[in-house]
């Protein structure tokens, strides 16, 4: 090791003209929902504010409810819809201009999840005068095409009637994105626990049948690889309690004082110690390290887990620079970069390095190793970055400020 220094319903009243349908004006606009358009864009009746159009404040004072990127119907004390933009027409694939003047529960037939007609059920305009709207839920168009809807119900005074029923609807396609990265995990976690559990339960119940047969070396070969393998499954299951955590934002940092060039060496020394040439690794330390409060144990897993792909993945020298930096407002921390001469991370890719189950190669692993590190120095206060090192491979570069307890402070 080289080691360096530097300085409709009926839940819906309608109006008497409601039953033949309404005409359209001449402004395109269903007869009685509003005349033409006003100096706001929008048509006359959808208004500029809260006032008494009943409407939330910010539609009518220059955004156009075509430019809301989640679909918003709107509709009148009747029931009847006075607004209908683009993203709710793309959603539920109603063309605006059927939508408009036609009663609520008609343009939008919501079902619940159990089969249930929606707007009878909530029954807005009639229900509890307290009620002021819907959260979010899963409901179901026509065809059982699933989207997200909340209501909000506007009233001009509290208790009073409705005047507005303002529903904003989304497409579940975050969420199920979210719902399959989680069985991704669980999928990924299970298959990498099923290997060396398997070896462990294989070799003991051929130890427990069969241990007169075996002489001590064999037992011994065995039972190592059993201990690698516990090691390994403990591993699997601290890195999926650590994602929960970071997932959840219950990731605990136990700050202590933590000699950063210290912990550094201890790893390079673990790698010398199991057979890696100590050429291949240079450590740089500069003088006046600022005094760090980390959570020790974390800090060691995310240098084991830097060290552990520079040495698998990369090629050449492993170079370990650990600094002095200032981040915003002049506040103190430390800075550790460890890059290697290896084939780098390609330019494409860096903006997923770390991101659940990405991997650099094919040479195993569960692509969770990187994600827990970004958590890790992230509930630090700190940052992690990627990118090309001096000697053509990856450069992992992640700052630590100096974290000292509010009490010494």
């Amino acid at each position: 090791m080289t080691v360096g220094t530097s300085g409709p319903s009926d839940a819906f009243p309608a109006p008497a003209s409601a039953e033949g349908g309404a005409g359209v004006g001449p402004d395109g606009l269903p007869d009685g929902i509003g005349a033409g358009v006003g100096p706001d864009g929008l048509p006359d009746g959808i208004g500029a504010g809260v006032g008494p159009d009943g409407l939330p404040d910010g539609i009518g004072i220059g955004i156009d409810p075509d430019d809301l990127p989640d679909g918003l119907v709107v509709a009148d004390e009747h029931g009847r819809i006075i607004c209908f933009n683009a993203a709710a027409a793309r959603i539920t694939a109603l063309p605006a201009h059927r939508a408009l003047g036609r009663p609520l529960d008609h343009a939008l037939p919501l079902e619940d999840l159990k089969g249930r007609r929606w707007w009878p059920l909530t029954d807005p305009y009639g229900g509890l005068a307290t009620r002021v709207g819907q959260p979010e839920r899963n409901l179901l168009l026509p065809g059982g095409r699933e989207v997200l809807v909340s209501a909000r119900y506007v009233r001009q005074v509290p208790t009073g009637p409705v005047r507005r029923v303002v529903v904003s609807i989304r497409g579940t396609e975050a969420r199920r994105r979210t719902e399959r990265s989680h069985a991704e995990l669980i999928a990924t976690v299970a298959h990498e626990l099923r290997s060396p559990l398997t070896s462990v339960k294989g070799f003991t119940a051929t130890l427990l049948a069969k241990w007169e047969r075996f002489t001590d070396d064999q037992k011994r070969l065995m039972l190592e690889t059993v201990d690698a393998d516990a090691n390994r499954v403990t591993r699997l299951i601290a890195e999926l309690l650590d994602i929960s955590r970071i997932d959840s934002g219950r990731l605990e940092v136990r700050r202590q004082p933590v000699d950063l060039a210290a912990a550094v060496g201890r790893h390079v020394q673990a790698y010398t110690a199991g057979g890696q040439s100590p050429d291949r690794f240079f450590v740089r330390v500069h003088h006046d390290l600022p005094e760090l409060w980390a959570d020790p144990d974390k800090i060691d897993q995310v240098l084991g887990n830097l060290l552990e792909n520079a040495v698998r993945h990369g090629d050449g020298t492993v170079t370990i620079e650990v600094a002095p930096t200032s981040g915003e407002n002049d506040e103190k921390g430390t800075a550790v970069t460890v890059s290697d001469e290896g084939p780098g991370i390609p330019e494409e890719s860096m903006s997923r390095v770390f991101t659940r189950f990405w991997r650099g190669s094919k040479r195993g692993g569960t692509g969770l190793g990187l994600y827990i590190v970004k958590g890790i120095v992230e509930a630090h206060g700190g940052t992690i970055t990627v990118g090309r090192g001096p000697g053509g491979g990856a450069e992992f570069r992640f700052t630590l400020p100096v974290g000292t307890p509010a009490y010494l402070t």
